[in-house]
C-alpha cells in the first residue's frame, strides 16, 4: 500500500511541474501575441550607407509613434534589423531570414533596386508582403512586379519624365553623354532619359557603364569631357555619386557641361558638397522643405520630429520608410487581419496621404502614383549660410503622377516582351 502510494504523489508531481511549463509557456505566447514583428533590411554598410541610416532613423521613429498609440491591432512593432549590404544575395538570404525564422509578416528598406527585386522575389516565394522602399528600377514594379510588392518612392520613369519636361525647353538639340551605374537601376534610368529627350542615337550620345562602388570615376569623366557633350547625365547614386561630383568638379566639367543626377537626395548632395553641386540639377518625389513650402501639415509634424530627435533634416529614403510603416499599419487595420493577401487587397488602390499631397497605390502594378519635382541645386553661400548646410534644392518644375509614372498599356508591352504577364503574379 505504502510503495502505490507513491506513484499517485510522483504522478501529481509532474502533473504539477507540466503544469507550471505550460503556465510560463502560456504567459510568453500572450508575451509574443502582444507584439508583431516587421523586418527592416537595408544598407547599414556600404556605397548607400547614408541612405540606409536615413530609413532607419524615421522606421524607428515611425515605430516609436505607432506603439505609443497602441500598435497595430493591439499588437506593437517590434523592428528586427539587418544588413543587406546593397546586395542582392545578401537580401535573398536576409529576407528568407527574417520571413521564416523571425516570422516577419512584412520586409521593407533598401537603397538599391536590386535588393528590392531580391525581396519581392523571397515575399512571393512565402506568401508574404514587402515595400520597396528606395527602388528607381523602373522593372521593380514592371517587368519584375508582382503582387506581394508595393513601392513607395518614384521610379527612373517619372525622374526622366520631369527633368526632360524642364531640359527639352532648356537644352534642345545638345549632345549628352551618360555616365551609368552597371546594374538594373543604371540601365532602366539611362533607357529612360534617352527615350524622354531624343537621345537615343548612342553613337552621337555616348556612354560609359560603371561598377557599383567604384574607387574613382575618373576615366569616365574623362571621357565626357573629351566627348564634347554639353550635358553630362551622371547616372550614380550613393556614395559612387559623390565620389563621382567631387571629382567632376576638380576636373572642371561644370564649366562646359550641365550635369544631370537623375535621382537626387539630401544626403548625397551634401556628401558632395556645396560647391560641387551648385547647378546640379536632378529629380526628387520629396524633400524636408516640400511639405513647409506647399503647407502639408504630416509632413511639417515629421520634419519637426526628426529634426528634434536626431539634430538634423529627414531626407527622401526616410520619408519612404516612415510612411510605410503608417501605410501598412492602416491596411493592417482595414482588412482587420495581418493575412497577407487581405492586406494587399486593402492597398491596392487605395489613395492615401503622406508626408506631401494625396497618392494612391495603383491597383495594377502597386506603384505609389505622387507629386515628383525637378531641382537645381542652389548657390554654394547661400548652402552654407543656411541651418545644418542642408538648404540645397530649388524647385524649378512639379509634375502630378498620373502624368510622369508609365501608363498601363506600355507597362503592359514591356513584361510582353520578356514573357510576364499583364496581371501580377501572387502566391498560390
Amino acid at each position: 500500500m505504502v510503495k502505490n502510494a507513491k506513484i499517485p504523489l510522483l504522478y501529481q508531481v509532474i502533473v504539477l511541474l507540466m503544469s507550471g511549463i505550460f503556465l510560463f509557456a502560456g504567459s510568453a505566447f500572450v508575451f509574443a501575441g502582444d507584439v508583431v514583428k516587421i523586418g527592416l533590411d537595408y544598407p547599414e554598410t556600404g556605397t548607400y550607407a547614408k541612405q540606409g541610416l536615413d530609413e532607419k532613423r524615421a522606421a524607428d521613429l515611425a515605430a516609436e509613434e505607432i506603439n505609443a498609440a497602441g500598435g497595430i491591432m493591439g499588437k506593437k512593432i517590434q523592428l528586427i534589423y539587418r544588413n543587406d549590404q546593397s546586395n542582392p544575395k545578401v537580401a535573398k538570404e536576409n529576407a528568407t531570414e527574417l520571413f521564416d525564422k523571425e516570422g516577419v509578416p512584412m520586409v521593407f528598406g533598401g537603397s538599391s533596386s536590386a535588393v528590392a527585386i531580391a525581396h519581392e522575389k523571397v515575399a512571393l516565394a512565402k506568401n508574404k508582403l514587402t515595400f520597396g522602399t528606395l527602388t528607381y528600377a523602373t522593372a521593380t514594379t514592371g517587368e519584375e512586379g508582382n503582387r506581394h510588392m508595393f513601392r513607395a518612392s518614384y521610379d527612373s520613369y517619372f525622374a526622366a519624365h520631369v527633368l526632360a519636361d524642364y531640359m527639352n525647353k532648356n537644352f534642345a538639340g545638345k549632345k549628352y553623354f551618360y555616365i551609368t551605374s552597371d546594374y538594373i537601376w543604371g540601365w532602366t534610368t539611362e533607357d529612360a532619359i534617352r527615350k524622354f529627350t531624343n537621345t537615343t542615337d548612342k553613337a552621337a550620345n555616348a556612354a560609359v557603364l560603371t561598377k557599383l562602388g567604384a574607387p574613382d570615376f575618373k576615366d569616365a569623366l574623362n571621357a565626357a569631357k573629351e566627348s564634347g557633350a554639353q550635358v553630362l547625365i551622371l547616372s550614380l547614386f550613393g556614395h559612387d555619386m559623390e565620389v563621382g561630383m567631387k571629382e567632376a568638379f576638380e576636373l572642371g566639367l561644370k564649366k562646359t557641361m550641365q550635369i544631370v543626377v537623375p535621382n537626387l537626395t539630401l544626403d548625397m548632395a551634401a556628401g558632395a558638397g556645396p560647391e560641387a553641386m551648385e547647378g546640379v540639377i536632378g529629380a526628387i518625389d520629396w524633400d524636408w522643405q516640400i511639405p513647409s513650402k506647399y503647407n502639408y501639415p504630416k509632413g511639417i509634424a515629421f520634419v519637426n520630429k526628426f529634426e528634434e530627435k536626431y539634430k538634423t533634416y529627414p531626407d527622401e529614403p526616410g520619408a519612404a520608410a516612415y510612411v510605410i510603416l503608417y501605410q501598412y499599419k492602416d491596411a493592417v487595420e482595414r482588412a482587420k487581419t495581418f493575412d497577407t493577401k487581405a492586406v494587399i487587397q486593402a492597398l491596392e488602390g487605395y489613395k492615401y496621404t503622406g508626408l506631401k499631397d494625396d497618392q494612391y497605390w495603383r491597383p495594377w502594378d502597386h506603384q505609389s502614383v505622387q507629386t515628383v519635382y525637378a531641382v537645381k541645386c542652389k548657390p554654394a553661400a547661400e548652402v552654407k549660410g543656411s541651418k545644418y548646410q542642408e538648404d540645397y534644392f530649388e524647385i524649378i518644375n512639379t509634375m502630378k503622377g498620373d502624368d510622369a509614372a508609365i501608363g498601363q498599356k506600355e507597362w503592359t508591352d514591356i513584361r510582353a516582351k520578356v514573357g510576364v504577364p499583364a496581371v501580377l503574379e501572387e502566391a498560390k
